[in-house]
């Protein structure tokens, strides 16, 4: 049956202005037209009143792990689970992120490809969940962020990532994660907060390891994403041409001009270091953990204005599932992205049009247009006037079906 959702207030993302007194046809999956709501014809369609609402697309989180929900420590979560364990958690928490308005996601890195199966079970109809786009394992050279970091004498677990130490051993590892169904690669360029040993600012793979693992990912026509905090590692993953720079807190003045002259992409997840910062000496987490997240975060403002000013694209994505850090309310990250400067505007395109752009679904995600998948948010205030408001998501629709409704969720969760 044709629906017909009335918004009283449509921020369609393909620009930052706010339409009033509008309506949203949909028929199947698919929106097929945008009109003011006295010419919809209504005959015959199911109407669904959000003439009190501000309306606008299903938000996409470009970096998150549902495999993990924020615990204190990521190692335990790991070292305590098992695969079956993983895939019930990711179930969880993709869940979680839907009903909190994201009805896409990209997931920056699972364990043995549990991301992989959640996602075939939710474009399946198994179960209900947010489209994902999933990285299957994470590259990382012996050492580096995503390597295991336990003692020599702990067998067994070997690995968060799949390790590589040569341009070939880059090449095999992405093929491996595009035989085992990743839809993209993510590479972790630097040292990163939550391991130990390893350093934020150092490079951890070489530009001949990276451009070997990015060559392969664009012959397959798959986008590329890289966990980077320092500089020089960012600059290596830029020229080797990466897609997106996750984090890049630590960046120099250099890494912004490279960045905008290459259109590389910045996902900022300021949430990540932040919750460590607030949280971590009070949750007893160790000092050296806390230290390098403070690292990180104290000049990531001030990068982040001279990236908006240089014009380096970024996006939106908050690293969910890390520590403090949890699926479901990480819209917490658009308010810290207008304290960082940001309009609520521009927050609200980078997870919307600006992600899918990025992500390649621009064609059918993004904005609410004719053409493009019928997936909406709506919450009962504005958010351009108070960007706190998107922490209460009052319906979300997904292909469309509607998922949560009056706060609610209309679907069967597991």
């Amino acid at each position: 049956m044709k629906k017909i959702i009335k918004c009283g207030s449509l921020f369609t993302a393909a620009d930052e202005s706010v339409q009033k007194n509008m309506a949203v046809v949909v028929e199947g999956s698919v929106i097929t037209a945008v009109l003011p709501a006295d010419k919809a014809d209504t005959a015959g369609a199911e109407v669904l009143d959000l003439s009190d609402k501000f309306v606008m697309p299903g938000l996409i989180d470009a970096h998150l792990h549902t495999n993990v929900s924020g615990e204190p420590s990521i190692l335990h979560a790991f070292v305590d689970g098992s695969e079956g364990a993983f895939t019930i958690t990711s179930i969880k928490n993709a869940q979680r992120n839907l009903m909190a308005g994201f009805t896409s996601v990209r997931d920056e890195g699972g364990f043995r490809y549990t991301d992989v199966a959640v996602r075939d079970a939710i474009d399946r109809g198994m179960i209900v969940g947010p489209r994902m786009m999933v990285s299957g394992e994470a590259l990382t050279g012996t050492g580096g962020h995503a390597d295991s970091h336990l003692a020599p004498y702990v067998g067994g677990f070997t690995s968060l990532g799949r390790v590589i130490n040569s341009a070939d051993e880059g090449r095999k590892a992405a093929r491996l994660n595009l035989k085992y169904g990743a839809d993209q690669i993510k590479i972790m360029a630097t040292g990163g907060v939550m391991s130990f040993g390893d350093d934020p600012k150092c490079s951890e793979l070489s530009f001949e390891e990276m451009k070997a693992i990015i060559d392969i990912a664009r012959a397959h026509g798959r986008i590329t994403s890289a966990h980077a905090h320092g500089s020089d590692g960012i600059k290596i993953a830029v020229r080797a041409g990466i897609t997106s720079i996750e984090h890049g807190m630590l960046m120099d003045d250099e890494c912004v001009e490279l960045m905008a002259q290459h259109g590389t992409y910045l996902v900022p997840t300021i949430i990540a270091a932040k919750a460590i910062v607030d949280n971590g000496a009070g949750g007893g987490m160790a000092p050296w953990l806390v230290e390098k997240a403070q690292l990180v975060l104290a000049g990531h403002k001030e990068n982040l204005r001279k990236c908006r000013e240089a014009g380096v694209p970024i996006a939106f994505g908050t690293d969910a599932g890390t520590c403090y850090n949890y699926h479901g309310a990480q819209t917490v990250e658009f308010g810290l992205m207008v304290e960082f400067g940001f309009t609520p505007a521009q927050a609200l395109i980078a997870a919307t049009r600006t992600n899918a752009v990025m992500m390649k679904w621009i064609d059918r995600l993004g904005t609410v247009e004719a053409g493009k998948l019928a997936d909406l948010a709506a919450f009962d205030k504005n958010p351009l006037e108070d960007i706190e408001v998107m922490n209460s998501v009052s319906f979300v629709m997904k292909d469309g079906v509607v998922c949560k409704k009056d706060g609610a969720p209309c679907v069967t969760l597991q």
